[in-house]
């Protein structure tokens, strides 16, 4: 196992290099001048440009960019905005806040689309199996800021059951609604992915022969059906966890949520490259990581793996 996860890191890093060479050149390639466009309709002197843009090492060739940029991220400086302010400071304030929506958002995907996967899928074609693909049907046909705005004006604005916007502490108890929005796609997707795994395998032959058996309805169900049907979840929600993170921007803009969202929009409108590169690059990082841990729950989930040399 050590040595499989060994192998792992390493062919992580030829991907973290290149994922980020690409996002560092898409983002220094857009055309405009952000030092000029920092000082508005009143640009200073040529001179102060000039020197502002070789405290950025934007004076230099792109690949020498490149190179002191990703060497100051093995020593921990992650740049500096055009404001004068570390990246690594914003990244600090922002990070908490989106890594406590989206781990909620997750957490709603694998507790209400697992349950209702498994009780629709042990039920094919009853009532409860018809309604939940109708619902999940509708929710993902529905865009997420549709039923961000919805939920903010029914239960906010009209009901007053909820703050209409979270407060800039971003508590658990406060996100709890955003993550729900979020999460909404999400656990439709769950609900179907879970629901025809279970219904696939509950028919399966080694579940017969553990009826034959004289097991449990309980035991068959958890041991044999659910875990089974748990392995393509776990792939979905491994790579969920990068795109729900990515993708607050929409719902954490609804509910005026300072994440990692908010930042990377108002960077990209200001065009601070640094900070988007920065939140970007962590982004390819935490993306790679879940994916080696869903590698990691397969043996776990499914004794017939092993990871050998």
């Amino acid at each position: 196992m050590l040595w499989y996860i060994g192998r792992r890191l390493l062919q992580l890093l030829p991907v973290f290099f290149g994922a980020t060479f690409l996002i560092y050149f898409l983002v220094f390639a857009m055309p405009g001048d952000p030092i000029a466009a920092l000082y508005g309709d009143r640009p200073p002197a040529e001179s102060v440009i000039e020197q502002v843009r070789a405290e950025y090492n934007l004076d230099k060739p792109f690949i020498v960019q490149y190179l002191l940029w990703i060497g100051g991220i093995f020593t921990g400086d992650f740049g500096t905005t055009y404001s004068g302010r570390a990246v690594i400071d914003v990244m600090v304030h922002a990070f908490p806040i989106t890594a406590r929506l989206a781990l909620l958002a997750l957490l709603f995907e694998a507790v209400i689309g697992v349950t209702a996967g498994l009780f629709a899928g042990l039920r094919k074609g009853k009532p409860f199996d018809t309604v939940s693909l109708v619902v999940s049907l509708i929710f993902i046909s529905v865009p997420t800021f549709v039923i961000g705005f919805v939920v903010q004006y029914v239960f906010g604005v009209k009901l007053g059951w909820i703050n209409p916007s979270v407060s800039s502490a971003a508590t658990w108890l406060e996100l709890i609604v955003p993550a729900l929005v979020l999460a909404s796609v999400s656990i439709a997707q769950v609900l179907r992915l879970t629901r025809a795994s279970v219904a696939e395998n509950a028919g399966a032959d080694y579940v017969r022969t553990a009826k034959a058996k004289g097991l449990s309805r309980g035991r068959v169900v958890r041991v044999h059906v659910l875990r089974n049907s748990l392995i393509p979840v776990v792939t979905y929600l491994g790579t969920d966890l990068g795109t729900l993170m990515v993708g607050a921007v929409i719902t954490e803009g609804i509910f005026n949520i300072k994440g990692v969202g908010g930042t990377v929009f108002d960077a990209v409108k200001r065009g601070e490259g640094p900070t988007v590169v920065a939140f970007v690059s962590v982004m390819v990082i935490i993306f790679m990581l879940a994916n080696l841990l869903v590698d990691l729950l397969y043996a776990v989930l499914d004794p017939r793996i092993r990871y050998v040399k």
